[in-house]
């Protein structure tokens, strides 16, 4: 369960959340300043100014925290509690008009998320999970689907474009056992995962501010998120995601995933 002391940890976290999505939907649809990082990803200005001011805010208000964001890398790693943001988690589907694009904080404790929060700025929905007390959408709790097969089982990716080969055969080799294969989503799919409307999501290549605050909403609403070996998701992990409604589909994913080559 949350300790009672992270309350305000959490309130601030939710308070910033409206504050990212009014600066997210200021630059939405209009001039927002796309560029190009040296590792050929796109950053637009609601990226920057989002992440620069969750920033500033947390070094005011927890100046003992360290800080992990997509745009300003970590500063306070070895520090026990550390701040995980990604401004626009989907920069892609932000640029081009897509309301699928969300804001991620999240907590870090001893190298577990404490609590996590998913701000679809555009939909107007937000998840928010806190350890031991269970995942809301709009402060409706949330929980995922019961499939157990694969093959009644919906699965998700974001871009198979970014896969190697031999990522894209494991992907392959899921996507042919399931019933329903959709791409596109970047958190917004996991949102829809604790939500019972998908059922598994893959994913490689991941960064930990794409996935730290979604491990604690899947797991608090009754799913199961792991990397592709099944271990925890941590801030050192490689960045291969298999998240699932149930265990028993988790499991069934787990052997294709390490039966293919």
């Amino acid at each position: 369960m949350l300790e009672a002391n992270l309350c305000p940890e959490l309130e601030f976290a939710t308070s910033f959340a409206d504050e990212a999505r009014g600066t997210a939907m200021s630059y939405f649809r209009k001039t927002n300043g796309l560029a190009w990082k040296p590792d050929e990803t796109p950053v637009t200005l609601a990226d920057t100014e989002i992440e620069d001011a969750f920033r500033m805010l947390v070094q005011k208000r927890f100046p003992d925290d360290g800080i992990f964001g997509e745009e300003t890398g970590v500063s306070g790693r070895e520090r026990p509690r550390i701040w995980v943001v990604d401004p626009i988690d989907g920069t892609g589907a932000f640029a081009t008009g897509s309301p699928l694009f969300g804001v991620l904080l999240c907590l870090v404790v001893d190298e577990r998320a404490a609590f996590g929060v998913i701000d679809a700025c555009a939909t107007g929905e937000r998840w928010i999970a806190q350890r031991g007390k269970g995942a809301t959408l709009n402060d409706v709790t949330c929980v995922t689907s019961s499939k157990t097969s694969l093959a009644e089982a919906s699965l998700a990716s974001t871009s198979i474009h970014l896969l190697d080969a031999r990522d894209r055969r494991v992907f392959d080799s899921l996507s042919a056992k399931a019933a329903i294969t959709r791409l596109g989503g970047d958190c917004y799919a996991y949102g829809l995962l604790a939500s019972g409307h998908l059922d598994q999501i893959v994913e490689a290549g991941l960064k930990p501010f794409d996935f730290m605050a979604l491990t604690v909403i899947i797991e608090e609403a009754g799913g199961v998120i792991s990397d592709w070996q099944g271990r925890p998701l941590t801030l050192n992990s490689p960045g291969d995601v298999l998240a699932s409604a149930t265990a028993d589909l988790h499991a069934q994913a787990l052997r294709i995933i390490k039966e293919t080559k």
